[in-house]
C-alpha cells in the first residue's frame, strides 16, 4: 500500500494534481513526484486570463498558469491546460450572478468545488487512467471500511472545509489532500527546499473572476435587470429612500445604505419581487435555525434514519470564518433543519450550513447544504 492508499507501487500510480500555480498545489506535485509517481500536473483556465494577468490576489489568471507550468518543468513532470471557461461561466460565473439577483448571497468558490474541479477536472482524470486526483486543499480525508471521511485540517487558520462540504462520498473516494496535516509554514519551507519559483508567492485573495471585488460590476454586465432601482423600506413600513439595485445590499450591511436614520440600520431582509430593501435593527438579525436545500451528507447514518430517530447535535458553521457552534439538526418530510443553538445574526439565503460531529480539534466534517431560509428568532 503506498502512501496515498493505492495497493500498488509509486511508479506503477497515476496521479493527477490540480496546480492553481500557487505555493500549495505547487508543492503537492513537488511531494508526488519526489515519492516516484506517475504525475501528470493541470491546469484549469477559467475566465478570460489576459485581462487579469496583472491583477494580484486572483487564483487561475495567466500568471498563474505561467507558473504552474514553471514549477512542473522544474518537477521534469508533463503539464497541461485545460480550456474550461464555457463550463465555468454555466456552473459559477452565471450562478453567482442568477443567485445575487434572487437576493441571495453566493459562495462562487463551493459552487466551482462542486462542479468545474471535482466533477468536471476529475472526470478528465479518469479520461487520463489516473489512479487519483490530488489537490492543495488544507483538509484532511481518512479511510475506514472501505471508504474515505472528511477531517479538518492540522492547521486550522487555513481550514477549507466549509468550501468542501458538497464533496461527494465517490468523489471523496477519489480524490487525495496531502497538505492536511501540515501547516502553512512547513509548506512554505518545503516549497524552499524544493527551490520552487513560487516559494514566497503571496496567497490568492479574492474571487477569480470579480476584478477588484467589484461584484455588482459583473452582475450588472450579465444581468441588467439587477440594477432596476427600487424603495429602502424600515421593518415598520417607513419608506426612507431609494436605491439603485438590490445587488448592491447584503443581509447584515449597515454601511453604503444611503439613508439618513436616528438609529444604527441594518439590510435584514431583500426582496427581489418587490425590488425593496428591507432595513432594521440589529436585533432584527438574530437568527435561530436554517432551513437547507441540496444537502450532502457524509454522516455514518443516513438522513432517513435521522428523521427516524430524531434531531441529532453537532456542530455547524453558517460563515467561512467561524468556528463551529453547538447545533442540532432535524430531518422533517425529507427537508433538513438546523437549530443554531447560540444563534446567530445576519444569516443569507445562499450562503453554506456545514456541519461537523464535534469541536474537538480533529474532527469529522459530515457534510452541509445551502441556506434557503434563515429563521428569524423573533419567529
Amino acid at each position: 500500500m503506498n502512501s496515498l492508499g493505492i495497493d500498488k507501487p509509486a511508479k506503477d500510480t497515476r496521479v493527477v494534481v490540480a496546480m492553481s500555480g500557487g505555493v500549495d498545489s505547487s508543492v503537492v506535485a513537488g511531494l508526488m513526484a519526489r515519492e516516484g509517481y506517475d504525475v501528470i500536473g493541470i491546469t484549469l483556465q477559467l475566465y478570460d486570463h489576459g485581462e487579469a494577468i496583472h491583477r494580484k490576489g486572483a487564483c487561475c489568471a495567466g500568471q498563474d498558469i505561467h507558473d504552474a507550468r514553471r514549477v512542473a518543468a522544474s518537477l521534469d513532470i508533463p503539464h497541461y491546460v485545460f480550456d474550461y471557461e464555457s463550463k465555468f461561466r454555466e456552473s459559477v460565473i452565471d450562478d453567482f450572478a442568477d443567485s445575487y439577483v434572487r437576493g441571495e448571497t453566493p459562495i462562487p468558490c463551493v459552487k466551482c468545488n462542486q462542479t468545474v474541479k471535482f466533477q468536471d477536472l476529475l472526470e478528465a482524470s479518469r479520461e487520463l487512467n489516473a489512479d487519483v486526483l490530488v489537490t492543495g486543499h488544507y483538509i484532511q480525508s481518512r479511510q475506514s471500511n472501505g471508504q474515505y471521511s472528511l477531517y479538518r485540517p492540522l492547521d486550522h487558520g487555513r481550514d477549507q472545509s466549509y468550501f468542501l462540504f458538497a464533496t461527494t462520498q465517490e468523489q471523496l473516494d477519489y480524490l487525495r489532500f496531502p497538505l492536511g496535516g501540515m501547516t502553512k509554514d512547513e509548506v512554505r519551507d518545503i516549497a524552499r527546499d524544493m527551490g520552487l519559483v513560487v516559494a514566497e508567492k503571496s496567497d490568492s485573495q479574492d474571487i477569480c473572476f470579480v476584478p477588484n471585488g467589484n461584484y455588482a460590476q459583473i452582475i450588472q454586465k450579465l444581468r441588467p435587470e439587477a440594477i432596476d432601482p427600487g424603495e429602502i423600506v424600515h421593518l415598520d413600513g417607513r419608506v426612507l429612500g431609494e436605491h439603485k439595485g438590490i445587488i448592491h445590499f447584503t443581509i447584515g450591511q449597515r454601511r453604503g445604505l444611503g439613508i439618513s436614520a436616528g438609529e444604527p440600520l441594518y439590510v435584514v431582509k431583500l426582496e427581489p419581487e418587490t425590488k425593496r430593501v428591507i432595513v432594521g435593527p440589529y436585533e432584527a438579525l438574530a437568527t435561530r435555525s436554517v432551513k437547507l436545500k441540496q444537502v450532502n451528507w457524509l454522516g455514518g447514518m443516513s438522513l432517513d434514519e435521522i428523521e427516524e430517530m430524531g434531531p441529532i447535535n453537532i456542530e455547524a458553521k453558517v460563515r467561512s470564518t467561524r468556528p463551529p457552534q453547538p447545533a442540532r439538526l432535524s430531518v422533517k418530510n425529507g427537508e433538513v433543519e438546523v437549530e443554531l443553538v447560540g444563534g446567530e445574526h445576519g444569516v443569507s439565503p445562499g450562503q453554506a450550513c456545514v456541519f461537523y460531529a464535534d469541536d474537538s480539534e480533529d474532527t469529522q466534517v459530515l457534510g452541509g447544504g445551502w441556506i434557503a431560509q434563515a429563521v428569524s428568532a423573533a419567529a
